[in-house]
């Protein structure tokens, strides 16, 4: 791998050769929230605005551009979340070669129609499976099969290349070196670019991956020493939801000497949600990552330094916000779920409002059925509090009260069942 990175400037000077008037050269801009925030000041590369809406563009049109003439009569065949897969759509109509883009059942409809849209008839969608690593499965025996080109969405040292443009248009539009770059993180490819090439030509930058908690794959590949397997991940941030770090990647991110952190789903929902009230942009959730980790503390910054944060992706489904907002509220303290037993007589639940709720909680969720003759009935009840302070008044009035009710707490199995 040492080979690989003493050449790895050049690779990526090439690379951005080629991506020159094809890739956007998205803007840097300078975030008054977040600076406000850490006290820093924070920069904010935005390719959501990028063709596709992400970066992805850069690292599937690099390999692609690349492909000889019959390995483009071959066709191309990727598998993505989302992202990437319209990346390879854009390049493969702009090249004019014929593609097939293998996604997951869980890629929001949004990023499915986009991938359609830039392909137009020269790109096949296919939907399989439950996550990118099926998704991978497929494209791969697709390539054996047919002869295909296989376009990796994070795994292959040309992609790794494209996407390392975006940390050299960063240093060329900021002026000089920045203190700090804060990276999403789902196979490790933008990771593995930016940190690399930062390390030859920036080499006192820290460097900081944000992967999603629910999908912490670089972290288990560096304890493990190895990419590994997780038994199970949280889909949530589709476009980081993998399940195994890459082989090329891996090593890169493992030798360029990055810092790691997660951040939880809840957190990014938050930040999600203030990028977009405060700041006026539609961030998708691995979009949000970087930030995530600068406003929920995971990335600690000191007082005027320069800090550059990648927004990596734009793509969200409107009709998701639904599920961003119940994320946020849960994360915060603010929503709260409970099973209230009733007792089956006149006034019970008139007692349950004027004795247990506050006077800034609100019922956001009453479900009950009388199933039997019982004495007692149950029902599922969700409480949105006025402040997080309000929490602990609400529990000491369930505690001293005759209902028994049961708190059910995030992650338990009763609360995944029933929310």
């Amino acid at each position: 791998m040492t080979d690989v990175r003493t050449g790895f400037s050049a690779e990526v000077s090439q690379a951005a050769r080629r991506l020159a008037g094809v890739a956007e050269r998205t803007p840097l801009q300078r975030n008054a929230r977040l600076s406000e925030l850490t006290g820093a000041a924070v920069w904010v590369k935005r390719e959501d605005l990028q063709v596709g809406r992400s970066y992805k563009v850069r690292g599937a049109y690099n390999t692609i551009s690349q492909v000889d003439a019959a390995g483009r009569a071959a066709g191309a065949v990727t598998a993505s979340a989302g992202n990437h897969g319209q990346g390879v759509a854009y390049a493969c109509r702009v090249l004019g070669v014929r593609g097939k883009v293998f996604v997951p059942g869980t890629t929001p409809r949004q990023k499915r129609q986009r991938i359609a849209a830039l392909g137009g008839d020269m790109v096949e969608l296919v939907v399989l499976g439950d996550t990118y690593d099926d998704a991978a499965s497929a494209a791969a025996a697709h390539a054996l099969a047919t002869g295909a080109t296989l376009v990796p969405a994070f795994d292959s040292l040309s992609t790794v290349a494209g996407q390392a443009t975006v940390a050299v248009e960063v240093l060329e539009q900021l002026g000089s070196v920045p203190d700090v770059v804060v990276l999403p993180v789902g196979g490790g490819g933008l990771l593995a670019g930016c940190a690399t090439w930062l390390g030859e030509n920036a080499p006192g930058v820290r460097v900081v991956g944000v992967e999603p908690a629910g999908a912490a794959g670089m972290a288990a590949a560096m304890a493990a020493g190895r990419p590994v397997e997780l038994p199970e991940i949280d889909t949530f941030v589709d476009g980081a939801a993998v399940r195994r770090a890459g082989d090329v990647t891996f090593p890169l991110v493992r030798d360029a000497g990055c810092d790691l952190v997660t951040v939880p789903e809840g957190q990014i929902c938050t930040e999600m949600l203030d990028l977009y009230q405060v700041d006026g942009v539609i961030a998708e959730p691995a979009g949000a990552l970087a930030s995530a980790a600068l406003t929920g503390g995971s990335v600690v910054v000191e007082p005027g330094q320069t800090v550059v944060s990648v927004l990596s992706g734009g793509n969200n489904d409107v009709s998701r916000y639904a599920e961003v907002v119940e994320r946020s509220l849960v994360h915060r303290g603010l929503k709260h779920y409970f099973l209230v037993e009733f007792p089956q007589e006149p006034g019970a639940l008139r007692r349950f409002l004027d004795e247990v709720l506050g006077p800034d909680d609100d019922i956001v969720l009453f479900e009950y059925v009388k199933r039997d003759n019982r004495e007692t009935g149950a029902a599922l009840t969700g409480i949105e509090l006025g402040s997080v302070d309000g929490l602990a008044p609400l529990m000491a009035r369930i505690e001293s009260g005759p209902l028994k009710i049961q708190h059910l707490a995030p992650g338990t199995t009763a609360y995944r069942f029933l929310v």
